[in-house]
This record gives structure tokens, sequence and C-alpha cells, in this order.
């Protein structure tokens, strides 16, 4: 057992970081290794698209789409995406919960180039995801288990001045002289964050965002764009157990090299979707050409893979032309094939891009 852990009391005495154990085992190293050479033919592959905007846009809402499933709030693609541009005007309580969890995604890493990871980070990201300011928990009795039968797997720290005392430690050690491997790191932050489990709510999702952003603030990923909750998703109960023999019996090796297999499963995964990616916008254009002869083609086709429920004001806002010229060129793309005529709210038009709409929230 690790300290005196009762699954029943709050672990006020949660042990700070390094580990007590050795967590850069030769083991370790060499699945970190292989995680990083992911991650680097991941950044390759971002790179080598001409628009950013395409991933940048997209992909991260597939990783809160799953973020939330591992918090049991499921929501489809298709109500995701109309939801993310604003089609439905009732979107579901599942989409926008995920559309915050995107939302906070893309504020935490705005505010990396502010400041760096920190308490205040961890807040912040919160804070969106609960669309209302958080502060560390303060009423008593939150505990992690079967609230139907009441049955406890763990008690985090309770108390504002003990959690804000582990908080205080775990940005510390961020920053202090460990010289740990920037995935290593990951993986001992993570489940530190969850072992305090701060805030009221949201802690899961809140974690997981600040595993894309200190990926990012050690430069070993360039955009949100990894999909790690998808990961987790597919391993949901080894995750969780994981994370608590780490808390029963130190099992910090098996955490983090389930949490380095795991960067390096997304990583790959995310590259390869985007190396199938990478060609379909030119050779969309290509048919954008052969139905519509006067159109900026290449514009219109990065276009429909930025914003993939298309209406007319989209092509308006993004200047390539005015509402009935927009109108004529959606319904030629529609009468072509290369794009899918839907309505919202049985009202406006709304046009699907189906083929990357398949491609960018696939598992």
């Amino acid at each position: 057992m690790s300290g005196s852990f009762d699954p029943n009391l709050p672990f006020n005495n949660l042990p700070g970081l390094p580990p007590s154990v050795d967590v850069e085992n030769r083991q370790i190293l060499k699945a970190a290794i292989r995680a990083r050479e992911q991650l680097a033919v991941l950044n390759t592959s971002c790179r080598l698209i001409p628009n950013p905007e395409i991933l940048t846009t997209t992909i991260p809402l597939r990783e809160a789409k799953a973020s939330t499933e591992i918090e049991n709030i499921v929501t489809t693609n298709d109500e995701l995406f109309r939801a993310s541009q604003g089609i439905d005007s009732t979107p579901t309580p599942e989409s926008k919960e995920a559309l915050r969890y995107n939302t906070a995604l893309h504020e935490g890493r705005k505010s990396l180039l502010e400041r760096p990871l920190s308490v205040r980070t961890a807040t912040d990201v919160c804070s969106v995801l609960q669309n209302a300011p958080v502060s560390v928990r303060t009423t008593p009795g939150t505990y992690i288990g079967d609230g139907a039968s009441g049955l406890r797997r763990y008690t985090p720290p309770s108390g504002p001045d003990v959690i804000s005392q582990h908080l205080a430690a775990w940005e510390r050690f961020i920053y202090s002289p460990h010289d740990l491997d920037p995935l290593v790191l990951m993986a001992l932050l993570h489940y530190q964050f969850e072992a305090i489990h701060p805030f009221p709510d949201g802690n899961g999702h809140t974690g997981r965002i600040l595993n894309i952003l200190l990926l990012i603030q050690q430069e070993l990923l360039d955009l949100p764009v990894l999909y790690l909750s998808g990961v987790i998703v597919s391993r949901k109960n080894e995750y969780y157990d994981r994370l608590l023999a780490v808390t029963t019996h130190q099992g910090w090796e098996g955490w983090v090299l389930f949490m380095l297999k795991a960067v390096e499963d997304a990583a790959r995964d995310t590259a390869e979707l985007i190396n199938d990616l990478r060609a379909m916008p030119e050779m969309t254009s290509l048919h954008i050409r052969d139905a519509l002869l006067a159109a900026p083609a290449m514009e219109l086709a990065e276009l429909l893979f930025t914003v993939l429920y298309v209406r007319i004001r989209d092509i308006e806002a993004r200047g390539p032309a005015k509402r009935q010229t927009a109108s004529n060129w959606l319904s030629a793309l529609a009468d072509a094939g290369i794009l899918e005529e839907s309505r919202a709210d049985g009202r406006q038009k709304v046009f699907i891009n189906r083929p990357a709409l398949e491609i960018l929230p696939r598992s």
C-alpha cells in the first residue's frame, strides 16, 4: 500500500512528486523513445498540410468527443460538427459539453503564448469546461466509485488549504530540476493532477487537456491534434485501473508505460489520418474545376475541408463570392455529387462534405 491510503478517507497525505521508485528504467526510456519518434512523425505530417486550419478547426473535435466519452457522455459526429458550426439552434447537452472541451483546448493553447503551464492554466481550462469560474473544492464528500452503491475506490484530498498545497507542489515540480523525459513527466503530472482532483467537476477533462498543453510547451507537439483520449477510450478500464494501482501499490512503471504507449499509438493513428487527408483538398479542387469552371477551386476546396457543413454565408464570409454566386456554386457541387445537400432546423440549406466527415472523426 502507498502510505496510509484508505479508499474511504480523504487521501490528504498524497505523496508528492517525484515518486519514491525509479520511473526511468530501461524499459520506460525505450518506450519514451518510441513515443517521441511517433510524435515527430505526426509533426511532420502536420507541416505537410498547406493550410493548417484544416487540422486545427476539425481534428481537435475528435479529441473533444473522445474525452467526453471517457466520462460516459456520448455525442454523434453529426451532432458535434453541426453544433460546432452553429447549424442547429438547439444542440444536445452532450454536444455542448464536447464543444466546451474543444474551446478549452484552444484557449489553453493560446494561453501558453502568455505564460507557462501552471495551476492558473488548469483553473482557466476548467472554468471554460464548466462555463463558469471555478476554484478548488470546498465541500467535503467527493469520492471516486459507484454512486449507486456508495462503494468507494478512491477519496481525493479534502479541504481547500490541503488541495491548494498539493496543487502548488504539482506546479513547482513541473519546473524543478528533475531532468525527466518530457513524456515521463507528462505521465507523472497526469496521475498527480487526477489524484488531487482539485475541482468540484471537470477534473478528467482538464487533466487530459493539460497533457496536450504540456506536450506543446515541451515542443514535442506542434498543433493540438493528438487523439490521446481516443486511445484512452479504447482502454478505459485499464486507464482507471492503472491510476488506482499507483495510489494503492506505487504501480508507477505500469502507469507510465501505459501512457507512453497511448501517446505512441495516438500519434501514429493521427499521423495516418492526416496523411490520408492531405491529398483530399487538391483532389477535390480538380472536381470543383470540372463542375465550376470559373470558381477559385483550391480556395473553395480548402474551405470545404475546414467547414464540413458549409452554408452560403460561410463562402460569403471567406470572400470568394457574393451570396447568389455562392448559392449557385454550392448547388452545382451538390448536383455533381461533391457535396451532399441538407437543411438546418428545416430552414437554411447546408452542404456536407461527406468524404471529409467520414475521415476526420474516425477512431
